[in-house]
């Protein structure tokens, strides 16, 4: 079983689903370190001026933000700390839209969500609802000190996270600037059936397990038989973990009611609109 990234709980309305958030997808790239060849010792970066091209000390390094060409305001790491969002454990569906409302390109990264600590009983309830409506869920969570945008779906028994890009990230068609022979182009029928065809012809079902990554598994297996010939040079590394703390459910009936009804706490508020720096 996937270990968990996340322990929280979903807000809905006045009820809290308690879940744990696993990842979906995973990195299957090649990782090639850095090594000193003499020595096989691994190889880091150095801190160094990019003007002078010297090496500087930690405690000499501030950051800051370009306001214009050439000009920069300086952050502190307070303020820095004091502009984080605050990390609630829980993911607050603020409104639910029709699923085919979102764009593709607005897409980023999905995750699985399972109920947590007796969840599965109003984990299934949302499920449910979602599926029976065509709606997907809107809400705002904070991963690793930053705010995102995100939809909850249905998958099969499942809940789906997917967070999204945030609007300004997103560059709008109008930025491929498309000519005339794209946008009043009269496509002729015959050319039409004839790419319908050959669609027809190349049509198959979805079969994930046909398709690899070429350039990985060669190096794979070049790895691999370097291996066994003996070639491997030994490399110290550390790792590191971090837990998170869960939340706790309560009964849901009476929330639901409650929640129909206006009373208790206020409805989840959408993400404040961020504002576009300007150079003055």
């Amino acid at each position: 079983m996937a270990r968990a990234i996340w322990k929280g709980a979903i807000s809905f309305g006045l009820v809290h689903i308690p879940v744990s958030l696993n990842t979906a997808v995973r990195s299957e790239r090649v990782d090639f370190d850095w090594l000193d060849k003499r020595s096989m010792e691994p190889v880091g970066y150095k801190r160094v001026n990019k003007v002078t091209g010297k090496e500087i000390d930690k405690e000499n390094i501030v950051k800051g933000v370009e306001y214009e060409k050439g000009r920069y305001v300086v952050i502190s790491e307070e303020e820095i700390r004091k502009a984080r969002p605050e990390a609630t454990q829980t993911i607050d569906i603020f409104s639910f839209v029709e699923a085919g409302e979102i764009p593709l390109q607005q897409f980023d990264t999905p995750y699985y969500l399972s109920p947590d600590r007796r969840g599965g009983k109003v984990y299934a309830l949302l499920r449910e609802t979602l599926a029976s409506t065509g709606k997907v869920a809107l809400a705002t969570v904070v991963l690793h000190t930053r705010q995102h945008l995100a939809l909850l779906r249905p998958l099969d028994e499942a809940l789906v996270m997917i967070t999204l890009r945030w609007p300004e990230e997103v560059r709008g068609l109008e930025t491929l600037e498309l000519d005339k022979s794209v946008t009043d182009s009269k496509v002729d029928k015959r050319e039409l059936d004839m790419a319908k065809r050959l669609v027809e012809d190349m049509s198959g079902p979805w079969k994930p397990d046909d398709y690899h990554d070429a350039f990985r598994q060669t190096i794979l297996d070049l790895v691999e038989e370097k291996a066994s010939k003996g070639k491997i040079e030994t490399v110290e590394k550390g790792e590191g973990a971090t837990t998170e703390k869960g939340a706790d459910i309560i009964d849901l009936t009476e929330l639901l009611k409650r929640s129909l009804g206006g009373g208790g706490k206020s409805k989840a508020k959408k993400p404040a609109p961020k504002r576009p720096r300007k150079a003055s």
